[in-house]
């Protein structure tokens, strides 16, 4: 009882600090709901990555919580979820971190959200076929696309899982069927090919790879793929290694 006393004594000190008595609550104190950062009161994109606890899932949130653009981020997945988040809401950046576990909570996780962020799914192995990839990672992409079409449908989805080129269409049909498609919205994300074909030509040519700049069209498929060489950002020095050819 005596601690407990004490307790509320220095709570009581505290309050009369920041919101001193001759002052209204309302208007003047500085920890109302809607500016406590704790409470994802802080400007910024709110951001969901559903898959967050996959092998790029995880190093994508530990990006978006190091964003000074985001404020809120919401991770979840159907395993491993909890730990990921604790681990990354403990990193001292200005993003509210919260996770959510399994299906019951994919509606929680996506109230709301300005951008979600889809890598879901299982990855490519050895000797399987982008067919057998599809017939798994389809279900996994409707299964969230509905949720979104549902939870935040003015959100900007960025999908990650592969096939892309397959898993964006099943994507937009789900958004179609929904009465929420917006192709400005839906964005398959390839940067993956840029980033390799930036470093293959900055190996051949002896430059930095980050002031290399390749252009790389037809999503994310063996067959679409093609980067436009001629169209690298040192296109000098590139045409002159393809005249030594």
């Amino acid at each position: 009882m005596e601690f407990s006393s004490e307790a509320n004594h220095r709570i009581a000190r505290i309050s009369a600090h920041l919101c001193p008595p001759n002052l209204q609550m309302e208007e003047n104190c500085g920890l109302r709901q809607a500016n406590c950062r704790g409470k994802g009161g802080a400007p910024g994109f709110k951001v969901a990555i559903l898959g967050a606890a996959g092998g790029i899932g995880q190093p994508l949130a530990m990006l978006m919580k190091m964003n000074p653009l985001v404020s809120v981020l919401h991770l979840y997945d159907v395993v491993n979820a909890p730990g990921v988040t604790a681990d990354i809401s403990h990193m001292d950046t200005g993003a509210v971190v919260r996770g959510f576990l399994g299906q019951p909570q994919l509606e929680s996780a996506l109230t709301g959200m300005d951008l979600v962020i889809i890598p879901a799914g299982v990855p490519r192995k050895p000797g399987m076929t982008r067919d057998d990839l599809f017939n798994i990672n389809a279900g996994i992409v409707r299964t969230l696309c509905e949720g979104i079409a549902k939870s935040c449908p003015n959100a900007i989805v960025n999908l990650i899982s592969n096939p892309v080129n397959s898993t964006v269409p099943i994507a937009a049909e789900v958004f179609k069927k929904a009465g929420t498609y917006d192709p400005k919205r839906l964005l398959g994300v390839t940067m993956l090919d840029v980033v390799r074909a930036n470093t293959f030509v900055a190996e051949v040519l002896g430059l930095d790879p980050r002031e290399v700049d390749v252009p790389v069209v037809g999503g994310h498929s063996g067959v679409t793929i093609l980067p436009l060489l001629s169209q690298v950002l040192y296109n000098y020095y590139f045409s002159k290694l393809l005249a030594s050819f």
